[in-house]
């Protein structure tokens, strides 16, 4: 092989295995399946499918160089490619002031290592002075009449004259003050080199007319193209004379990149970016305030997810026939949680990835808490947040997505279908990385972290794609090139216009999902306690941090990590109430969970905050009752856990709710009511309001009812009686309020971007196996009698030619070069050493798998000898 690679497949070859490991790592899509060898590797990295998932993933300085070495000569010298992006200072006159300060600088810095990043994932091949764009990132950045390039170049001269006549070509060098040629081939040639000229170029447009001068201004940085008159003004005709403008179609002309180059003073781009955008302005404050204000949130966040599961502890809202969760019912789930939709709708989200909600499958489908929320709520507090915290960071639902429409139309539900993007767990990660690269305490702008997101993964085309720049006679159609019609002279307004048409324009969060993303990542990090005050917290930085040294090292489990870090900043569950005259409780904190189950039933919670305030009603108490509490229970479990006397009015309360209930017992008849009490049961029959319970003495202490018996409580209950539930045996039926569960569920699978990233031992194993496939595929054999298989086929030898050869390589420790078609019908090559020959198998050293394995003979089509020097 010669030094320099003629091709993909041979500059691969000379890469080091790590070489080879980091650019199946950058692209894991090409692991799969692992390549036979390296041409096909070479191959498969040079597929569309492959190259654009590639180029999506470079940085905007990336994707700019690729961009400028799409419309580069091809090979491109380094030094050209550094013009391109730098620009040469004594050429040209257009946007030479347009460059910030430092930038040719930065620019002549990180162009390496730029190239080094397309050299790495395999778009860019060939040593420096021969510097190659696969071909089809070639086909896919290179400007085109359907598809502009984000350089704003138009077509080579020789592209642009490829249809016309040799006598308009020698019209164009006449008018050039150029030397007659006698074929098309030169005068296209010295038509570039004067265009490519900057002394001559610079003196043929010092004889350009000035409205002929304001035209190419408003074209220079693109669109490149234009449309014109059947007669053209005079300015326009010497442009056209010169071949300044060409030809692109009827009535329309195109400037000729060579020429745009020139005027650009040899810049590809208008605005190169070398240096990501920087994460400013900072705002210092005292990491262990960020640190409290985060814990204050992610107690917050706790309650809210405790108490959404409270709300449909009974049963949640039905599903819709399309799947997810009502507006209707939403917008209850908000007015309960005292939140927006949509921060309920995240909410509901959180839950949902983490397993605590999903529905239960019946006929009749609702939500409702999985058996794992039973088990999440009896963790400490800050493993309770770490679960929800990991959820939240691999989910690819997306709950900023609730209430827009889908593609036809139909606005997403909560919990709904086609919430997933396969980008949320890489954009949260990433954004939350960024803000984690900041000092301790230290937040800045959302714009900024979306500014810099931006120029990490900048959407292509849309950065840096011109806005059209419009006048009087000249229009622009930034979708079709006949962006400018050049028919009259530009006014101020029209160069501003031209001057900020290619400015990388800021993508507005409806238009660029990713920068969507990253808004809500910042928003709901603050709902869930991942930051505090916008900075960062400890304890999120040790859970990202940890992530990383884990997978590396094995090391500690992250969530535990950062539930030690966040435990002592959660304020401690309290055992005890402060009861208060006005039948109210009030909390000053959190509560143990018995205390909180129990107190759940006894009373309503009548405000939130800091202290929870819970008020005793006469329904309240009945439910505690109805829960199979008794009167005597009730006030010695509130005495135990109140720091004040159980106060009179709340005794008096409850004894009074308990010496009614249970009076009237209600059972199935449909139902009956039955009471000691006949007068009792006279005064139900006499009241108006029983009159929907269709109620009629049966004896006197039983009355009956065709209404079910739950309608025939509610009924009772409505009109101020305390009855109970009995069975059919007569004992009192106990009601639980927390009684129903969906089966065991688990969380939602996230969708994944792509191919999973491959780890260590896969890489290497996938390294080892593809050189010893393309050891097989490239070595040398010795000379056969039997013809030799064409390039890539399978070796052919007789049965018995096989035999005797694997014996003899057997005694003589060859190596040895073999077809082998395994059970599936794959036939594949391979290199050997065989070690035993016996009973119809061979065992061998299989130099392709690196592994001792067994071989059926009459699975091996052929065999061949490898070279000396090769098998040595």
């Amino acid at each position: 092989m010669s030094e320099t690679p003629r091709t993909l497949a041979e500059e691969l070859r000379t890469r080091p295995d790590s070489g080879l490991a980091d650019l199946l790592r950058a692209r894991p899509d090409l692991l799969n399946p692992v390549p036979g060898d390296l041409t096909q590797l070479a191959t498969r990295a040079g597929t569309r499918a492959s190259v654009v998932r590639a180029v999506e993933r470079l940085d905007r300085f990336a994707l700019q160089t690729a961009e400028a070495l799409a419309v580069a000569p091809d090979p491109c010298p380094y030094e050209t490619l550094l013009g391109l992006m730098a620009g040469d200072a004594g050429a040209g006159d257009a946007g030479a002031a347009d460059l910030a300060p430092g930038t040719a600088t930065a620019v002549t810095a990180e162009l390496p290592r730029a190239l080094r990043t397309l050299r790495d994932q395999a778009l860019v091949w060939g040593g420096d002075d021969r510097l190659r764009l696969v071909r089809t990132a070639r086909e896919l950045l290179a400007p085109g009449p359907a598809h502009p390039s984000p350089t704003g170049l138009g077509p080579t001269v020789a592209e642009a004259t490829s249809g016309m006549s040799p006598g308009r070509l020698q019209e164009i060098l006449a008018a050039a003050g150029l030397a007659a040629t006698h074929d098309p081939v030169t005068a296209v040639a010295a038509l570039t080199g004067l265009f490519e000229d900057r002394t001559r170029m610079a003196a043929l447009l010092g004889e350009a007319p000035g409205e002929a001068r304001a035209v190419l201004d408003r074209l220079v940085w693109g669109p490149p193209y234009g449309a014109v008159t059947d007669r053209p003004a005079a300015h326009l005709q010497w442009l056209l004379d010169r071949g300044l403008l060409l030809p692109a179609g009827p009535r329309n002309v195109v400037l000729p990149r060579e020429a745009a180059l020139h005027l650009r003073a040899g810049r590809a781009h208008r605005f190169p970016e070398p240096l990501p955008p920087a994460l400013a302005p900072t705002t210092e404050r005292d990491p262990q305030l960020v640190d409290s204000a985060a814990a204050g949130q992610a107690f917050t966040a706790l309650a809210t997810v405790e108490e959404l599961l409270k709300e449909w502890d009974l049963g949640g809202p039905g599903v819709l026939r399309a799947g997810g969760l009502s507006v209707r019912d939403l917008k209850r789930t908000a007015a309960a949680l005292d939140v927006t939709e949509q921060t309920a709708a995240f909410w509901l989200e959180l839950a949902y990835a983490a397993g605590l909600l999903a529905s239960d499958g019946e006929a009749d489908e609702r939500y409702a808490p999985t058996p794992a929320a039973e088990d999440w709520r009896r963790l400490p507090a800050e493993e309770r947040w770490t679960r929800l915290a990991t959820a939240w960071l691999a989910a690819t639902r997306t709950a900023g997505l609730v209430g827009t429409p889908d593609p036809k139309g139909r606005a997403l539900s909560a919990l709904g279908p086609n919430l997933d993007r396969s980008a949320a767990p890489e954009v949260r990660r990433r954004t939350l990385a960024l803000l984690a690269s900041l000092a301790p305490g230290t937040s800045v702008p959302a714009e900024a972290v979306l500014d810099r997101l931006r120029w990490e993964r900048p959407l292509r085309g849309a950065a840096q794609t011109p806005a059209p720049a419009a006048n009087s006679g000249t229009r622009t159609a930034p979708r079709h090139p006949n962006p400018a019609t050049a028919s009259a002279s530009a006014s101020p307004s029209d160069t501003d216009a031209a001057r900020n048409a290619g400015a990388p324009a800021a993508p507005s969060a409806t238009d660029d999902l990713r920068s969507r993303i990253a808004r809500w990542t910042l928003a709901e990090a603050e709902l869930l306690g991942i930051t505090g005050r916008g900075a960062l917290a400890t304890h999120t930085r040790v859970l990202l941090e940890a992530g990383t040294e884990a997978a590396a090292t094995g090391a500690e489990d992250p969530a535990a990590r950062a539930a030690s870090f966040l435990a002592p900043l959660l304020p401690e569950p309290l055992d005890h109430v402060l009861l208060q005259a006005d039948l109210t409780a009030v909390a000053p904190g959190p509560l143990e969970r018995p205390l909180a189950d129990v107190l759940g039933v006894l009373a309503d919670v009548e405000s939130k905050g800091g202290a929870t305030v819970y008020r005793f009603t006469p329904a309240s108490v009945r439910r505690a009752l109805d829960a199979g509490r008794s009167a005597a229970e009730l006030r010695s479990f509130l005495a135990a856990h109140s720091r004040t006397p159980v106060p009179q009015p709340l005794a008096y309360l409850i004894d009074d709710v308990a010496r009614r209930h249970g009076r009237l017992r209600v059972g199935a008849a449909s139902a009956y009511v039955r009471c000691d009490d006949d007068a009792l049961l006279t005064e139900i029959l006499a009241d108006r309001r029983a009159v929907a319970l269709r109620l009629r003495r049966l004896a006197p202490t039983v009355l009956a009812s065709a209404a079910p018996p739950e309608q025939l409580l509610e009924g009772l209950r409505a009109m101020g009686y305390a009855p109970a539930a009995e069975s059919a045996e007569g004992d009192v039926l106990i009601a639980r309020p927390d009684a129903y569960r969906t089966p065991p569920r688990t969380a939602p699978t996230p969708v994944p971007e792509g191919p999973p990233a491959p780890d260590t031992p896969l890489l290497e194993a996938a390294v080892r196996a593809i050189r010893a496939g393309d050891l097989a595929a490239t070595a040398e054999r010795k000379p056969a009698t039997t013809p030799a298989p064409a390039p890539g086929a399978l070796p052919r030898t007789t049965s018995a030619e096989t035999l005797a050869t694997m014996q003899a390589a057997v005694l003589t420790n060859a190596t040895l070069w073999i077809g082998y078609v395994n059970a599936d019908g794959a036939a594949s090559q391979r290199v050997i050493a065989p070690v035993r020959v016996e009973g119809g198998f061979v065992t061998a050293y299989d130099h392709t798998a690196d592994e001792v394995r067994t071989f059926p003979l009459h699975r091996i089509t052929g065999v061949a000898e490898l070279a000396d020097e090769t098998a040595s």
